[in-house]
């Protein structure tokens, strides 16, 4: 499976993906193994049931609103800052076409402007509208709201540490990606 295959019903395919490589891809770099092999197959057991979980609470949050999870995501990355069609569709993991039928989705609700690349008039830029970023501050706010909900009975120096250990395994998981394509993470560093 190659990340362009990847689809709105196959985000469950990619992140099974993601968790098979996690176990190959630090012993196949020829790294030294810090973390023993019964704890990394429990923490992929747990990532599972994470996934798992995260499907069925972002399915239920998802029912009635005007945008699927997948113009979402698209939406959210758009909102980091104007960015080209192709970059944008590199980023999610997403074939050409595919982002190109959520742009147009987007951009027929009046959330995302596409405009001619100054640098390439082949490529296009993609931004927020004004409307964009209202919709895309609710959806923040909204899922923050939900979150919060979900965790009443943690306190808040568990959910700092929660957040810093799910940006170590994030950052983890990527560079082991990116090495394992590229041969190494150094001469990609910076990349995302």
């Amino acid at each position: 499976m190659h990340l362009s295959d990847i689809h709105d019903n196959n985000f469950v395919s990619l992140s099974n993906l993601l968790l098979v490589q996690l176990l190959a891809a630090t012993n196949s770099l020829g790294r030294i193994m810090s973390v023993a092999p019964a704890t990394a197959a429990d923490l992929v057991s747990h990532i599972y049931d994470l996934q798992r979980a995260l499907r069925c609470v972002t399915m239920v949050n998802v029912k009635g609103q005007d945008t699927g999870i997948a113009l979402q995501g698209v939406l959210k990355f758009i909102g980091e800052g104007e960015t080209r069609a192709a970059h944008l569709a590199e980023r999610l993991g997403v074939s050409a076409p595919v982002l190109s039928r959520h742009v147009a989705e987007l951009a027929d609700a009046g959330l995302v402007l596409r405009t001619p690349d100054p640098d390439d008039g082949r490529a296009q830029l993609l931004a927020l509208s004004p409307k964009g970023k209202e919709k895309l501050a609710e959806l923040v706010r909204h899922r923050a709201e939900t979150l919060q909900g979900y965790l009443a009975d943690w306190n808040e120096d568990d959910a700092v540490a929660t957040a810093a250990m799910l940006n170590k395994l994030t950052a983890s998981l990527k560079n082991s990606i990116r090495a394992r394509a590229a041969g190494t993470t150094n001469e990609h560093a910076g990349v995302n």
